[in-house]
């Protein structure tokens, strides 16, 4: 029996959810209707990180990192974004995202996705997120809870998209529904604040992400 090493990318990987594990985390899912999002000319994730943005830039706390020292608020939005590769997997990091436009955060998670499979991107290009987006819809996922990636105190878990049967006005019609994850730190953030923050995202995304 062959045994592969944890070393590498394979070992940042362990040293890290194993970090990231050992944190008090509390998960919070709900369902958002994509119906406004749907009829956008960019995908899923652009706009999911574009609304995390927004969201994190209304409820700070959320926006921050646990340090030895205590809790670090950051004054930038710097989302962290979960791709995969055949060796595991990569964070890149989209800085100051709360203020760039749709357009330019589709051209960011085209960008930086397919420079991280390439692995052309430097070790700065990863470092200094403040926040963690991971989207598994594609794969069929419902949904899942993801595990912090340490210093940040939140990180959030996209599923699939479905079309489900809801009530509107008395009357049973199909919606696109999503599911989202919050895994929160609980040393950071209290329970209803991170209700507050998740609150507001699916109120962004079922109103439609702005171009």
């Amino acid at each position: 029996m062959s045994v592969i090493p944890l070393k590498g990318i394979r070992g940042a990987i362990a040293r890290n959810m194993t970090l990231g594990w050992q944190a008090p985390r509390v998960a919070m899912t709900v369902k958002v209707d994509m119906s406004a999002c749907l009829g956008q000319q960019v995908g899923v994730t652009p706009q999911v990180l574009s609304a995390v943005a927004g969201a994190l830039r209304d409820h700070p706390a959320l926006n921050a990192w646990l340090t030895p020292e205590g809790i670090a608020p950051q004054s930038v939005v710097n989302l962290g974004m979960a791709v995969a590769l055949a060796e595991g997997l990569a964070v890149p990091v989209i800085r100051n995202a709360a203020a760039r436009s749709l357009a330019d955060m589709a051209q960011q998670v085209r960008e930086l996705a397919a420079a991280a499979r390439q692995q052309s991107l430097p070790p700065k290009a990863y470092q200094g997120g403040s926040f963690t987006v991971t989207n598994l819809g594609a794969t069929g996922i419902d949904w899942f809870t993801p595990i912090l990636n340490p210093p940040q105190v939140g990180i959030l878990g996209i599923g699939r998209t479905l079309d489900t049967p809801v009530v509107r006005d008395g009357q049973i019609v199909m919606a696109p529904m999503m599911s989202m994850t919050l895994v929160f730190d609980h040393r950071a953030v209290d329970g209803h604040p991170a209700a507050l923050f998740l609150a507001d995202l699916r109120k962004r995304l079922e109103a439609g992400v702005l171009p």
